[in-house]
């Protein structure tokens, strides 16, 4: 007995299989083109109203649970600089995805030194003794982190700002768009809006987001430490930003960006911004670092350079502030370093 009879049966059953095939695999292919990343959990920033007490007392305790906290690493906890007082300004800083607080470490003082508060608090799943925790974070966590750190910030002082590096700067894109109330001023340092062509070009993106950030298929680690996985729940906040951009209170707009970054898209990185600047009826402030500074994705690495990199971070409060004068010429001289 023949287990698929005739010749002639077995081929025409093998095109019913080939055909079966090409149709799984087109349907699989419809399903991740027209999987909805839009999600209304991802649109909702929570407010609560707080004073200065309840606003330090707040991101007091974060820092106080963080330093209980054996899984956290000392030099990622949590950071507030405070002046003791409810202040004219206060500026909210989100670190990129990786990192921690430690990586404002410079700018902060920065800020603070102008008579801000300033309010740096840890990500979730970040600066973790497993430095592979991160990559578990999912885009809900990251909006519930960004939504209580702008309650905190607001509580700090009068006039609120955001400032956001690669995916903390998805972050503050986010709060200016939905808590589009409080946020006055945002500077975007790097900002991931998706990634660089080189490393996944646009067409991928949405697939790359359904298959990875639903956890289709099983993680992935690149060269850099990125977690597909956890990427993803940066970019599925993206996809769930106000699409035309909201009119809010944004007073400033800015981005910062390296012509060496390899990591983010660099077209995108200033498209969204501008659109949003333009829905406000400002314009976005801009800086490309020089190609000689040899920085590259994170901006905020500048310790080789000249006097620490110190212009650099000087600059990047012009930018925030909107002070175009202070932006004005050549960046002081510094030695060149590798990033």
């Amino acid at each position: 007995m023949e287990l698929f009879g005739a010749p002639h049966s077995v081929l025409g059953y093998c095109l019913v299989v080939l055909v079966g095939l090409l149709t799984l695999l087109g349907t699989a292919a419809a399903v991740l083109l027209l999987w909805p990343l839009r999600h209304r959990a991802l649109r909702d920033a929570p407010a609560r109203s707080l004073d200065f007490t309840a606003a330090t007392r707040a991101a007091e305790a974060v820092i106080a649970a963080e330093a209980a906290d054996p899984q956290v690493r000392p030099e990622c906890r949590s950071r507030l600089l405070s002046h003791g007082t409810r202040t004219g300004r206060v500026v909210l800083l989100l670190h990129g995805y990786t990192l921690g607080p430690d990586q404002y470490d410079r700018l902060a003082r920065e800020f603070f030194s102008r008579g801000y508060n300033v309010w740096i608090p840890r990500a979730p799943r970040h600066g973790m003794v497993d430095r592979r925790a991160h990559h578990g974070v999912e885009a809900g966590e990251l909006t519930a982190y960004a939504a209580e750190a702008v309650n905190v910030a607001a509580g700090l002082g009068d006039e609120v700002g955001v400032v956001g590096i690669s995916g903390g700067a998805v972050l503050a894109t986010w709060l200016a768009q939905f808590r589009g109330d409080v946020v006055r001023r945002l500077l975007l340092l790097s900002p991931f809006f998706g990634p660089d062509p080189s490393q996944a070009p646009a067409f991928a993106v949405r697939p790359l987001i359904a298959l990875y950030g639903r956890g289709v298929l099983p993680d992935r680690i690149n060269s850099r430490g990125y977690s597909f996985a956890a990427v993803s729940q940066y970019l599925r906040i993206v996809r769930n930003l106000p699409d035309p951009p909201r009119r809010t209170g944004l007073r400033t707009a800015a981005v910062a960006i390296s012509p060496l970054d390899g990591v983010v898209d660099r077209t995108q990185a200033m498209a969204l911004p501008r659109r949003i600047a333009a829905a406000n009826g400002i314009p976005l402030g801009s800086w490309t670092l020089p190609e000689s500074s040899g920085v590259r994705h994170d901006i905020l690495a500048t310790a080789s350079l000249g006097g620490g990199g110190s212009e650099f971070h000087r600059r990047y409060v012009a930018l925030y502030e909107g002070d175009v004068e202070a932006l004005s010429g050549p960046p002081a001289p510094f030695l060149p370093g590798t990033r």
